[in-house]
């Protein structure tokens, strides 16, 4: 298994590791990708770039919802958290440069609003990770309290119906997390405790404690956790259509080896990495031709996957591209098979069903298990 010399701490994490080279689906566009991969299912529209669209209660959910609905959790905690938001794009054209927009596949669509992931939009480890948890200056733990009191008297005549209750379920679990039920904010969103050296492992960037946090948040029960990885300095995240090479070298391959790896080693240190799934991806590759900017464009037909813990074998490769990575040259792999997979490592059958908004049956997952991987 060759790894590039970017990624040292990586390589010597082989053994706990494997990739899928052969990751390919004919699409190339950021916005139907991201849906695609997150959801398993293909827009309306998919030649349709930069859909800035917000998400729908008719879209399909998220992975990380799916696993909330069917795998449940702990009231007090939420069943999907995503650091930051989940699919956003932070540097489009037009009217909507440098604005940050949620876009589909982020949510929890048809299964509604209480499993729709809470967003640490704040910096990990800080008391504002997550600003809407946060009580304002003006409202006391024992105001709160009271205005909960007389808020349940209000419901107890109100609607009976699902979206009502979706309402009450996310709204009792905001109330345990902001701390009024024991007049202290959870911890669980907090990184006290930890190590000065445990942080400067994981690295002192918001990538590297966001994987701390999501650490923490699965040791506090929480189901699934999304990091997002995108915005950095000399490219719009992994979207390197110039300055390939510097943007790799400097900044986003060392920012990914030091956290991703100390992630797997925590884990593994900590015996949890076999019942901890470990999933790192993108939407689509890179062009194998280098452009006129020393960049790589959008590129859906070859990609790779790495995946590790939750059951799967370590020091492997599966699948292979072509010589030089434009197209699967054995065991192709599209990108719902790694969501069936994900869902079976997570003991979730990817042919159960779920019902949308009109009680139509659909199972989890279109995808197949790549069960060589086990």
């Amino acid at each position: 298994m060759q790894i590039c010399e970017h990624l040292p701490r990586l390589a010597a994490c082989a053994p706990k590791l494997a990739l899928v080279r052969s990751v390919s689906h004919p699409n190339s566009n950021h916005t139907p990708m991201i849906y695609y991969t997150l959801t398993g299912r293909p827009t309306e529209q998919p030649s349709m770039d930069n859909d800035v669209r917000a998400p729908l209660r008719t879209d399909f959910p998220h992975t990380g919802a799916v696993v909330a609905r069917f795998k449940g959790a702990n009231e007090a905690v939420p069943g999907f958290v995503a650091i930051p938001e989940v699919a956003v794009r932070s540097s489009l054209s037009g009217e909507f440069k440098r604005a940050r927009l949620l876009l589909r596949g982020g949510g929890s669509g048809f299964l509604g609003a209480r499993h729709d992931p809470l967003a640490v939009d704040g910096e990990p480890g800080t008391r504002e990770a997550v600003p809407a948890l946060a009580l304002p200056g003006d409202v006391s733990l024992e105001r709160f309290e009271t205005r909960r009191q007389i808020l349940s008297l209000l419901d107890s005549r109100g609607s009976t119906d699902a979206s009502a209750a979706d309402y009450h379920a996310v709204r009792q679990r905001a109330f345990w997390l902001t701390g009024a039920a024991n007049g202290t904010q959870s911890r669980a969103f907090s990184l006290e405790g930890e190590t000065v050296a445990c942080r400067d492992r994981y690295g002192r960037n918001r990538f590297g404690q966001a994987l701390l946090l999501a650490r923490r948040l699965t040791e506090a029960g929480v189901p699934f956790v999304g990091v997002h990885f995108n915005e950095m300095t000399v490219c719009d995240g992994w979207d390197t259509h110039q300055k390939n090479f510097d943007a790799l070298k400097d900044e986003l391959l060392p920012i990914l080896d030091q956290g991703l790896s100390a992630l797997i080693e925590d884990l593994d240190q900590r015996g949890r990495l076999g019942e901890t799934l470990i999933v790192c991806m993108g939407e689509f590759g890179r062009t194998p031709k280098i452009n006129s900017n020393a960049g790589r464009d959008h590129w859906g037909d070859c990609s790779t996957t790495l995946l590790a813990g939750g059951g799967i074998r370590g020091g492997q490769i599966y699948g292979e591209s072509d010589r030089i990575g434009s197209f699967p040259k054995s065991d192709g792999v599209d990108p719902v098979d790694i969501q069936a997979t994900l869902y079976h490592a997570l003991a979730l059958d990817p042919a159960s069903v779920m019902h949308d908004h009109l009680n139509r049956p659909f199972p989890l997952s279109e995808g197949r298990v790549l069960h060589r991987l086990f």
